[in-house]
């Protein structure tokens, strides 16, 4: 039994189940701080109702969290982005993170294997009058972007590029997204902390998804910080993004 004032862990972890918990935040009060104080009152209505949505959904695990959906809306409207590309979309709340924050005029190719999950989100999206912006393409991305690299008029075309798909790509996407993305554009890359397994012995336990990912995005963080092509910045946001801007 907890004592007053306190919460039980059982009943933190559920709480945080509704919310999208994926902060690395040693503290949960810490974290829950900054999504009271800072994200709450400022999220908008439509991804308040897209976020609760999500915690629904049995795979709830894969959303954007609260704090970095802020982020990433913040982060367009400084850098004046307009032309945008998402790899991995799920329900759609950094989809609807970004379309919120980009010009009426602005569009986003927006592309995911599974058009059902964003579909649960789509109504949400159209009733905040910015579906508009979104063209949805369902499938592998890899094929899609192989044809856009294809076409010279695509390279340098992009602003901003978020990619939280499989970890196992993630440096195949790099190879073709450093072509489309403008010099002075952004990409960022979800996940880079992977749960905290990027620091953990390699014979800690692990969820068998977390374990299996984990050298994948290894890897893709030696090869960013190798990368003469870009600048980087490593952020403990949601369960890490690493930012690349394009330099060369």
């Amino acid at each position: 039994m907890a004592r007053n004032g306190e919460e039980s862990k059982e009943t933190q972890n559920l709480r945080h189940q509704e919310v999208g918990h994926k902060s690395l935040l040693q503290s949960d009060a810490l974290y829950q701080y900054i999504l009271e104080t800072s994200v709450y009152p400022r999220e908008p209505e439509c991804m308040k109702e897209l976020r609760e949505l999500t915690a629904k959904h049995p795979w709830n695990i894969m959303t954007t969290s609260a704090d970095e959906g802020q982020f990433l809306n913040m982060l367009i409207k400084l850098i004046n982005a307009k032309n945008t590309m998402e790899i991995g979309v799920y329900t759609g709340y950094s989809l609807l993170a970004t379309a919120l924050a980009l010009p009426e005029d602005g569009k986003i190719l927006a592309m995911d294997i599974n058009r059902e999950n964003y579909e649960l989100g789509l109504p949400v999206i159209e009733k905040a009058g910015v579906a508009h912006k979104i063209e949805f393409r369902e499938g592998p991305a890899l094929p899609v972007l192989d044809q856009m690299v294809e076409d010279s008029k695509n390279h340098g075309s992009y602003d901003f590029i978020f990619v939280d798909a499989d970890k196992d790509n993630y440096l195949n996407y790099h190879k073709r997204l450093i072509d489309l993305v403008k010099v002075g554009g952004v990409i960022g890359y979800d996940n880079t902390l992977w749960n905290g397994s990027v620091v953990a012995p390699p014979d800690a336990p692990m969820r068998k998804y977390v374990r299996y990912y984990r050298d994948f995005v290894l890897e893709l963080n030696k090869a960013l910080a190798a990368d003469p092509r870009i600048e980087i910045c490593m952020l403990p946001v949601g369960d890490g993004i690493t930012l690349c801007r394009r330099v060369s």
